[in-house]
């Protein structure tokens, strides 16, 4: 059995260490690139949301490396990752892809489920088994922390892309440790190496949080490297969603101690319920950036995104609440760069223009 998986941000980093810790061959597919959007736009419904097509180019992707096996999550209400696996089933079988498919639906709704499919996978005694789920928990509050550092170094850093630089390589360092004084021992490096880079004389900073879909979010390719954009244009980018916030709150329920934000907190009154995928924690995030002082939001979604589409229509009354400027960007594969810089530019100058007549 070679497993393969979606490949989200880094969220290859934190799969790759928990299933090879149960004992699996894995295949990491490559890093999302055009070809990979190609590939699953080739073969994907036109009307399907861009992560799905991603997805299926990430599959198409490690089916040349190897892989047989795809471990898949599922999802339950208003969203439709809820079918993904079964669609993406149907289009691999017609393509004559083989592929065994194994799809982890959320465990507090199909929790014996969920443990069925873990026993199956396990190749370990399971005190090993644990231990790699751990290892892959470290890595991932790693990973975050190691990001937020970079997040607020981008629009300070006097030649761009050197924190970067020491991100990519902290990221394939954290690959490959195998214990969490070799994790502590990076993490330490490489804040280091990130405080240790020059920085233009300190000036004023816009602060954007971005929200939204977690796909959308999470995965460069996808947005087009926003963060990366805004730190260029002198915009610090914030953001509430994390590999470790969406872990603990789909696989511990919420359980972990995590600093962090509470969309059943701060969404209401304007949204009061869970919608599906993650349009609760985006008016919620939205709410909270504003109250930290953050000089505007985008919200990022895919195209046609019913939760998203739903946090949305509320965003103009949290913007006149909370006086906070909200831009909607929806994605998919005709999203072009310059069509993206274009309206960044405008926003940071917008956002700019307002702060600067408020301190004058």
């Amino acid at each position: 059995m070679k497993v393969t998986f979606p490949h989200m941000g880094h969220l290859w980093l934190v799969l790759q260490t928990a299933l090879e810790g149960i004992g699996l061959e894995v295949v990491v597919p490559p890093p999302c690139t055009r070809r990979t959007l190609e590939l699953g736009v080739r073969h994907a419904p036109e009307s399907a949301c861009l992560p799905l097509k991603v997805n299926l180019g990430n599959f198409l992707e490690a089916k040349e490396l190897g892989a047989d096996t795809i471990v898949m999550a599922g999802g339950v209400g208003p969203c439709r990752i809820g079918y993904y696996a079964q669609v993406q089933r149907e289009i691999l079988r017609d393509i004559d892809c083989e592929y065994e498919m194994v799809v982890f639906e959320p465990p507090d709704v199909h929790f014996s489920e969920v443990w069925d499919k873990v026993k199956y996978l396990n190749r370990r005694p399971w005190q090993e088994g644990v231990g790699g789920v751990i290892l892959a928990w470290q890595k991932a509050c790693a990973v975050d922390a190691l990001e937020q550092e970079v997040q607020r170094l981008r629009p300070r850093e006097e030649r761009p892309g050197q924190a970067d630089a020491v991100f990519r390589r902290a990221l394939q360092g954290l690959a490959a440790a195998g214990n969490r004084r070799e994790i502590n021992r990076l993490v330490k490096e490489s804040r280091a190496e990130l405080a240790a880079i020059p920085r233009q004389p300190e000036v004023s900073l816009l602060k954007i949080g971005i929200v939204g879909e977690i796909y959308t979010v999470l995965e460069p390719l996808v947005n087009l490297n926003i963060e990366r954009r805004l730190g260029a244009l002198g915009a610090e980018v914030v953001r509430g969603l994390f590999l470790s916030r969406w872990i603990n709150d789909n696989l511990f329920r919420g359980l972990l101690p995590l600093p962090g934000h509470h969309p059943e907190k701060t969404a209401p009154p304007f949204l009061n319920h869970f919608v599906g995928g993650h349009g609760w924690e985006s008016v919620g995030d939205t709410v909270t950036f504003a109250r930290q002082g953050c000089d505007g939001v985008i919200q990022l979604a895919p195209l046609t995104c019913m939760p998203e589409i739903v946090a949305h229509s509320v965003m103009p009354a949290v913007q006149q609440a909370k006086g906070i400027p909200v831009m909607t960007i929806y994605l998919d594969e005709q999203t072009g760069e310059a069509g993206l810089q274009t309206r960044l530019e405008a926003f940071v100058d917008m956002l700019r223009r307002h702060k600067n007549k408020i301190v004058g």
